[in-house]
């Protein structure tokens, strides 16, 4: 069957959404190879503070400049603005953040400039999708919707909406957080107190996350949990530092792949427990810690 084919057929897909910039890099890679094709001119994405979009289209569109990054760089004039009231297109992709634009122009011009662009056939990146969709009055030819998972979706007239994207993600994406959090802390338990100091390769599982080891550990699971709940109950504030870095409670320069995806402090994280085996895999031949925080809930649309 043809990747053209299997995109129109496309009802939802969906993946784990990872945790760091290069393993959220490679996702919008595989995304743009599976799920976009050349006639997709507008595109929408949803999603929380943190959660990872402007990493995402960086994978997905390698070389876009994007108006409002995770760094807080801004980009004034707008360049999709300024195209249209131009009336001249100097790229043939623009991006534009509805919720940081809102602050100085109105959703109706923001909509009439997508528009504009869509109809000299421009494509338009528009993060926080969801704001504009009501006066923009079309849907987007693929919709990305990041929380605890990554949905990628093709609507048509009859759906998935982008309200209801946007409440599915906007209420998992606190799992992702937390575990998260719980993963960094568990890394930190691990180092501190049982020397193990080689951070094992990390993996995803809904409402949880992995930690992969190429030998087994010897270290009783029961005592690495009490630790954890330990750091847990002392309500300890995790804070960004850089691209790289975290203050984790007393550990100010702990290492992290994704530091603006935390919970405020550890008392956030909800029924954090490890599953009380190393679990064999003898595909990969490696052996697995598994972590899961809150509790189990299923897919709603």
């Amino acid at each position: 069957m043809s990747s053209y084919l299997l995109q129109e057929q496309l009802m939802h897909a969906t993946y784990f959404a990872p945790r760091g910039r290069q393993r959220m890099y490679n996702l919008g890679h595989q995304l743009s190879q599976r799920h976009l094709n050349a006639a997709d001119l507008l595109i929408g994405f949803i999603g929380g503070e943190g959660a990872g979009k402007s990493r995402l289209i960086s994978g997905m569109f390698p070389g876009l400049e994007l108006t409002n990054d995770d760094d807080g760089i801004n980009v004034r004039p707008l360049p999709l603005l300024e195209a249209y009231e131009g009336k001249f297109y100097s790229s043939h992709t623009y991006h534009v953040d509805v919720r940081f634009e809102t602050a100085f122009t109105q959703p109706g011009v923001i909509a009439g400039a997508i528009r504009g662009a869509i109809d000299a056939n421009k494509r338009v990146i528009v993060e926080h999708f969801d704001l504009i969709y009501e006066i923009l009055g079309i849907d987007a030819d693929v919709m990305v919707a990041i929380g605890e998972e990554v949905i990628v979706t093709k609507p048509t007239i009859f759906g998935p909406k982008p309200d209801v994207l946007a409440k599915h993600v906007l209420r998992s994406v606190k799992y992702r957080k937390m575990a998260h959090s719980a993963e960094d802390l568990t890394n930190l338990v691990l180092d501190r107190y049982f020397n193990i100091t080689k951070a094992p390769r990390h993996g995803d599982i809904r409402h949880g996350f992995l930690l992969e080891f190429e030998e087994c550990p010897t270290v009783p699971i029961e005592e690495i949990e009490s630790k954890v709940l330990e750091y847990i109950a002392r309500d300890l504030p995790i804070d960004y530092l850089d691209d790289e870095h975290i203050s984790l409670g007393d550990a100010e320069n702990w290492h992290c792949t994704g530091p603006r995806l935390h919970v405020k402090t550890t008392g956030q994280i909800e029924s954090f427990r490890l599953e009380k085996e190393y679990i064999y895999d003898p595909k990969e031949d490696i052996y697995i810690l598994a972590g899961r925080v809150g509790e189990p809930d299923t897919i709603t649309f």
